[in-house]
């Protein structure tokens, strides 16, 4: 089966994949529908994120992969909407000046996806 992910730098030397990072895991995103990747990365584009990359790849090579770099993997089937966090990692994992990320002192409430899309509709009203 074929699923769609986000890559940054594709077909370079520092290429990367688009992950979430929940609770210290490492997830990669990938999607069932080309057009809900499409969506997802103009979604992140908006936030002023990286520009990202659509591209496919075989479901059992990125699952092979995702185990060898101990990474989860989450498909995100065709009847789902996923929503991008509204606050991204300034630095990525693959960039030259990586450096390790720590956590704020204060912690800040992750709002609802949901909630967050919807609010983001209706001010895109006004």
């Amino acid at each position: 089966m074929q699923v769609w992910v986000l890559l940054f730098n594709a077909n370079t030397d520092n290429e990367g994949i688009y992950t979430l990072e929940i609770e210290g895991n490492n997830i990669v995103v990938a999607f069932e529908q080309e057009d809900d990747a499409i969506r997802y990365a103009g979604l992140l584009e908006a936030q002023d994120f990286l520009s990202p990359t659509v591209e496919s790849i075989n479901s059992e090579d990125l699952e092979e992969f995702c185990q060898e770099s101990n990474y989860d993997l989450n498909i995100v089937p065709t009847d789902a909407l996923l929503v991008p966090p509204e606050k991204n990692v300034d630095k990525t994992d693959w960039s030259k000046d990586h450096q390790e990320l720590t956590e704020p002192e204060d912690e800040i409430p992750v709002e609802d996806p949901v909630i967050a899309m919807m609010r983001r509709r209706l001010e895109n009203l006004l």
